[in-house]
């Protein structure tokens, strides 16, 4: 299969498209692949003084032993391969931080940094030793067989609540920004069953009493990796990708139905396209985001008869990614269907 290389196209409105790589080398010694660069890092101010930073998982060869998180230059952090989120603590209060992370294999071999994201922390308080009310209503369900989505109703703080925490059981698992009061809970396992509860923070760090929990199981499904296509949760639906040709050159013409404002709490501005199973393309919406119907295309080439798959993912309002579309192929000069 031949590769075609991407080249940014002039886009109407606000879109905006920028390219990147997720794959990883080879070591100084060429003795074997260094882990990749690890994707979808987020971070979000849990209180005047932390940072919640998050990243997906670096699956494949080699295996990851840690994840080493950076402020700036400085490593701040070691975290065992088995995690992928943990709060940087000690901060200052009013400041904006960028973060980022790196794999290390098991041999010591220090992957490339992932993109560096930045959040600022909550503005400090006078003393207060008063935490949030307790999250009520917390409502969830089962989205596919390796998502959960939660809600509930928002807290309320004589200061202001900063953040939520998802606990999974006794461990935190995940955090929003105070604004929000919904989110997507991904890698779960499918056929399985999970207790959640949620947490309100204000940004003197004062954490409410935990919800009531709810009891969610996923369905059952196979148990691949996630990320190989059998996890559709927030997954946009109604994907259509054909290709047209246009002076000389062929365009990848793409449609799909964003996942449901309602269902996540925000709007999607932001999607993540895949060919042949490697990102590809990344397009940002600096305008009005569609809600009902999306559509895109770019530049792929000027030869025919190029077959290439293609799927996308969207960014969620919390900064999780959802689940892929169905794949499409696509060929070149090829008729539509």
């Amino acid at each position: 299969m031949r590769r075609v290389l991407l080249r940014a196209a002039a886009v109407c409105g606000a879109l905006l498209m920028t390219v990147s790589c997720g794959w990883g080398g080879q070591d100084a010694g060429g003795s074997g692949r260094l882990p990749a660069a690890p994707a979808g890092v987020t971070a979000a101010a849990g209180s005047a003084t932390s940072v919640h930073v998050m990243w997906n998982r670096v699956s494949g060869d080699p295996e990851v032993a840690h994840y080493e998180v950076y402020r700036g230059a400085t490593k701040v952090k070691d975290v065992p391969g088995s995690q992928h989120m943990v709060d940087v603590t000690r901060l200052k209060p009013s400041t904006t931080y960028a973060f980022s992370v790196r794999a290390r294999d098991a041999d010591g071999r220090l992957g490339p940094p992932s993109e560096r994201v930045r959040a600022t922390t909550s503005a400090a308080t006078a003393a207060d030793d008063r935490a949030p009310s307790r999250p009520e209503r917390p409502h969830g369900r089962a989205a596919g067989s390796r998502a959960a989505q939660l809600s509930w109703a928002r807290s309320t703080d004589d200061r202001g609540v900063a953040s939520y925490d998802i606990h999974q059981g006794d461990t935190k698992i995940h955090s929003v920004g105070g604004a929000q009061t919904a989110t997507v809970v991904t890698g779960l396992r499918p056929g399985t069953r999970y207790s959640f509860t949620v947490r309100a923070r204000d940004a003197a760090d004062n954490a409410s009493p935990a919800s009531e929990a709810v009891r969610i199981t996923t369905a059952a499904g196979s148990d691949d990796e996630p990320g190989t296509g059998t996890d559709t949760a927030m997954a946009p639906t109604g994907f259509r990708a054909t290709t047209h040709r246009a002076d000389g050159a062929y365009y990848l013409d793409l449609s799909w139905v964003p996942p449901s404002a309602e269902m996540i709490d925000g709007v999607i501005t932001e999607y993540q396209i895949q060919l042949d199973r490697k990102p590809a393309t990344s397009l940002v919406w600096g305008g009005t985001a569609p809600r009902d119907k999306a559509t895109y295309s770019f530049y792929v080439g000027r030869e025919a008869g190029v077959t290439q798959r293609v799927r996308i993912r969207a960014k969620l309002p919390d900064g999780t990614w959802g689940g892929f579309s169905a794949e499409r192929t696509v060929t070149t000069g090829a008729a539509p269907p």
